[in-house]
């Protein structure tokens, strides 16, 4: 009876989505364990080999706690809404949602394939009206809630109106706009509704203000810091640039200190903690205010108030050392502070500027650039005047947007008073560090610092001074101690179609809620998904999408009348939106009232082991702990953090394949055309530079017989190959293939340089992508060798959390383990497991197996657990062994990684049930321990022959036994040793 992978694997899966198998129960005595995969979000592309790596990986550690007794969730679904959909959609006018079905379906069938337990009476999808109602319905809730600094969580935006009402604002300690006036009570009760609300909006969690935003042109949408890779989108590879948008943001600053304090408490990798740490970015200092002076404020400004600059500093105690300031371009104050003299290049800097991504501007550190506003600043306490610069280095959104720079003792600031040194606006440099030599570099250090020429700081250190300034600026009303946070409010906001609509409409330009009974608020169609023609987002395309007041629901445009029928709003959430809370709605999927019950949420509580890619450190891992944390103020969520553990798997990179086009400089007074003179050449030719050489000049005589062309020089020009056309295995490429495939049908008439008679490409380790034609697609694998042998090589390849190459002719060893594990249950004719009595070696095999692979799973050490997996299987093949003590159990080890197979062989063995939860085999020590040990005889040192003896015999005993053996005396020849020397457990020697 052979091993047949396509027929087993088919026959399980069928029976396990019969069965629901893997169905978890909200009402169960075991105790609970959640599983989680990180979001996927389906592609057009479907998987290749890289995407299931860590969902094999979870699915060995779901199965290992269902044989350890818990009831396991693990769910699955689909990210739905995003970007490409909406993409593919303008490009072919196809709905978004019916590709994103589409999509849904082909990944579905793949996951399927590969024989996960997932819980799939529990999928969900992010694009789901049923799905994103509550996803609005959350929304609403942060609009209608505001956070108390002194109880330090979110309340309902209803209680801060009550001490509105009675006290006014003075005295309430909330996270807030900076620019919120105070009122008292009487004041706030004196106001109109709408100047009540636009007040209430600088306080709500969720709320509409100007912002400075990632403005891409190409997609029409803004875009989050983390989906902007080297100043341009993620998607798409367009330009990005900064410029000022009403939006919604999220208040996640009020979270700041929870969410670094938070990290403390959960089970994560110390480089996705210090990343998230790095982003939230918590620096102790003092806020300063320097009054920008009267002369350098234009008119109009000048009659309105006296502006000042505010700057955040980490250094206060450097405040007699400040040379200039920087605002960055965006700041509001540089149109109303630069003089008519610096306008016109002040605000050609500001629109290059513009072209630049705020992540790249944090992390070009080498280029220096800015621009002399013309205007000053005064210093807080001497009156001086300081000249205000622009420089995009410093951040509109980080901090106040306005630095103080002090280049004796910062390096950047050193470096711009250096680069733009005796220009027009720039000082010499204050040297304000007694004993410091800053002829060369700036004295950065805060230890063994002590100030000088500061007045009445000369003579203290650090601490000292920073304590002394604080106080003698708060004393002149010029600042206060503060803490400050790099995180900023996340823009909320995007001018996409697909997406979630926002549950609001507008009065009188101000945001309402809708009424959660009337959730959804559905997305409509369009004919369109591009912007408007005016600009608005591609729901301004939507006929149909006001809101009536009175029917409580969506209408034609035609009818708004301002009056009782309204605007919606026309962006949509950011595609962060759904999955900040999707674990929670897997507790109860199908709860048509609320995202999950309060029985189910206290049940599973929070996630416990959560596997996914590291790129989401400060996207989806920040505003999921943002989401959750505020959800548990409200009193919905049970637990301050979503994910107990996190687990970050390597990728799986693609080995890729390249020709190598010539690419040469020709001499010679003959035309010379490039399209005539495709030569590729062998991977191994490269280096023989003299041979190709003559064969290139031998090529052109051919091609251009009367040019007099000759080869000065040549390059190679690499250009990736599609795996289909080359042999995985040997490298050579398919000539024939090559020339047909469409991608490279324009070299059907190129000629090949080859060496022994074929051609090589060239490998490489890359990521695996279409784009470099490197993909390797699971289905191939599973068709030939079975899902059970892809999932056993992804996890052999090596340590889950490191980067590895894929190697499609590795496999074949792993499908070979398989095999050889088939025959140890059956030969040609059948089953041939006995229940004999298995030998001391072969329980000895097993349980060392059961303990490997226990800790293995345990500390996710996969890839050892395969190659103990293999020792055993060998071991137990040379033991001779089909005893059903030994392989009923090893069955169950080997059943979370290769569990059609493991399936199968219990099912043959006369089990009735499914081998997912029979309890995990129990690691009995006493197998390990030797009983009997093979000693080494020797004669003056020289071993002669082996002898086996139990451990527990004493000196005397083994000498006894070896004295009487009849090779003992063989080598003795009738002489008595002069000493036997003993130690038992190791050696046996003869001397004399």
């Amino acid at each position: 009876m052979k091993y047949n992978p396509n027929q087993i694997e088919a026959k399980w899966q069928k029976h396990w989505a019969k069965e629901q198998t893997f169905a978890a129960s909200n009402h169960s005595d075991k105790p609970k364990y959640y599983v989680l995969d990180m979001f996927p979000y389906p592609s057009g592309a479907g998987l290749h080999v890289g995407h299931p790596l860590g969902y094999i990986a979870s699915d060995i550690y779901a199965r290992f706690k269902r044989h350890q007794g818990f009831n396991v969730l693990h769910p699955q679904g689909y990210d739905s809404f995003g970007l490409p959909a909406e993409q593919y959609a303008i490009q072919t006018g196809q709905h978004p949602d019916k590709t994103t079905k589409e999509n849904i379906a082909r990944y579905r069938e793949q996951l399927d394939k590969i024989g996960f337990s997932f819980d799939w009476s529990r999928e969900v999808r992010t694009s789901d009206k049923d799905y994103y109602k509550h996803t609005q319905w959350i929304f609403i809730q942060l609009f209608n809630s505001w956070y108390c600094k002194n109880s330090d969580k979110a309340f309902d935006i209803t209680e801060l109106i009550k001490v509105f009402e009675s006290e006014g604002n003075e005295m309430v300690e909330a996270i807030c706009d900076d620019n919120v006036t105070i009122f008292t009570a009487a004041q706030w009760n004196a106001l109109s509704s709408e100047e009540q609300q636009r007040i209430l909006l600088q306080y709500r969690l969720t709320y509409l203000a100007e912002t400075e935003v990632n403005w891409c042109p190409a997609l029409g949408t803004v875009l989050a810091n983390d989906e902007i890779v080297n100043g341009v989108s993620e998607r798409g590879g367009h330009p990005v640039i900064r410029k000022k948008m009403t939006q919604w943001s999220m208040r996640i600053s009020a979270y700041a200190e929870r969410l670094l304090q938070g990290l403390d408490t959960i089970d994560w990798s110390e480089s996705i903690k210090e990343s998230q740490r790095n982003w939230i970015g918590k620096s102790v200092g003092a806020m300063i205010t320097f009054n920008v002076q009267p002369n350098y404020v234009i008119a109009s400004e000048a009659k309105q108030t006296l502006q000042a600059i505010e700057v955040f500093t980490t250094r206060p105690d450097t405040i007699f050392g400040v040379t200039f300031m920087t605002l960055a371009p965006e700041h509001e104050l540089v149109s109303k502070i630069t003089t008519p003299e610096q306008k016109a290049t002040v605000e050609a800097y500001i629109e290059k500027t513009a072209k630049r991504s705020e992540r790249e501007r944090m992390a070009d550190v080498k280029t220096i650039s800015g621009v002399f506003t013309g205007a000053y600043a005064e210093h807080s306490f001497t009156k001086e005047p300081i000249p205000v610069w622009i420089g995009d280095y410093v951040l509109a959104g980080y901090g106040t947007g306005a630095v103080m720079a002090v280049p004796c003792g910062d390096e950047r600031d050193y470096a711009f008073a250096n680069f733009f040194k005796g220009q027009n606006g720039m000082p010499a440099i204050k040297n304000i560090f007694a004993n410091a030599d800053i002829s060369e570099e700036a004295f950065a250090s805060k230890d063994n610092v002590e100030i000088a020429n500061s007045d009445f700081l000369n003579g203290l250190n650090y601490k000292e001074a920073t304590k002394k300034v604080i106080a003698e600026l708060e004393k002149i009303n010029q600042g206060k101690g503060k803490t400050n946070y790099r995180l900023r409010d996340a823009v909320f906001s995007r001018q996409r179609y697909w997406g979630e609509p926002f549950p609001v409409y507008y009065v009188n330009g101000l945001p309402q809620m809708i009424d959660a009974q009337y959730l959804p608020i559905v997305l409509p169609e369009v004919e369109k998904y591009l912007p408007t023609e005016d600009g608005q987002p591609p729901l301004g395309n939507a006929t149909d999408w006001a809101w009536d007041t009175n029917s409580n629901k969506v209408v034609s445009n035609d009818l708004i009348d301002n009056k009782t029928i309204f605007s919606l709003e026309l962006n949509t959430m950011p595609g962060w939106a759904g999955s900040s809370w999707y674990w929670m709605r897997y507790m109860d999927a199908h709860n048509p009232n609320e995202f999950a019950s309060k029985k189910a949420l206290d049940y599973w509580q929070n996630v416990d082991l959560y596997i996914g890619g590291s790129e989401h450190a400060t996207g989806h891992l920040l505003y999921s702990r943002f989401w959750n944390k505020f959800l548990k103020d409200k009193g919905f969520a049970p637990t301050e953090e979503p994910f107990k553990k996190l687990i970050n798997q390597g990728m799986i990179l693609g080995m890729s394949a390249f020709v190598y086009r010539i690419q040469p400089t020709i001499g010679g007074p003959g035309p010379f055309d490039s399209s005539k003179f495709k030569i590729l050449v062998s991977s191994g030719k490269r280096s023989e530079k003299d041979f190709l050489t003559e064969e290139l000049n031998r090529i052109l005589e051919e091609k251009f017989p009367d040019g007099g062309l000759y080869i000065i020089k040549f390059d190679f020009s690499p250009l990736h190959v599609d795996l289909a056309v080359i042999n995985d295995v040997t490298n050579e490429l398919d000539i024939e293939k090559f020339k047909a495939h469409p991608l490279y049908s324009h070299y059907d008439d190129a000629e090949f340089i080859l060496e022994n008679g074929k051609y090589l490409v060239g490998r490489e380790v890359e990521k695996m992508s279409k784009s470099k034609y490197n993909v390797v697609n699971p289905d191939d694998i599973c068709n030939e060798y079975g899902a059970d042998t892809l999932r056993l090589y992804e996890m052999f390849l090596g340590p889950l959390e490191q980067a590895k190459p894929w190697n499609t002719a590795g496999i074949t060893g792993v499908f070979g383990f398989l095999k050889k594990l088939w025959r140890l249950y059956f030969d040609d004719h059948g089953l041939i497991v006995t229940n004999n009595e298995p030998s001391k070696d072969s329980l000895k095999t097993l349980h060392k197996t059961i303990k490997k692979v226990g800790e293995d799973i345990t500390n996710f050490s996969f890839n050892t657990s395969v190659s103990q997996f293999m020792i055993c299987v060998n071991e137990l093949s040379a033991q001779n062994c089909h005893e059903r003590a030994i392989l009923e159990p090893l069955a169950i080890l080997i059943s979370p990684y290769a569990p059609h197979i493991a399936e199968e062989l219990w099912s043959q063995l006369g089990n009735q049930d499914s081998i997912s939860t029979v309890a995990f085999p129990e690691f009995d020590a006493k197998h390990l321990v030797e009983s009997s040990k093979e000693y080494p005889v020797s004669f003056n040192g020289k071993m002669r022959f082996t002898l086996e003896l139990p451990l527990d015999l004493t000196a005397a005993q083994i000498e006894e036994i070896v004295m009487k053996d009849e090779r003992t005396i063989k080598q003795l020849e009738g002489r008595t040793p002069n000493k036997v020397i003993v130690v038992p457990g190791k050696i046996i020697n003869l001397v004399g």
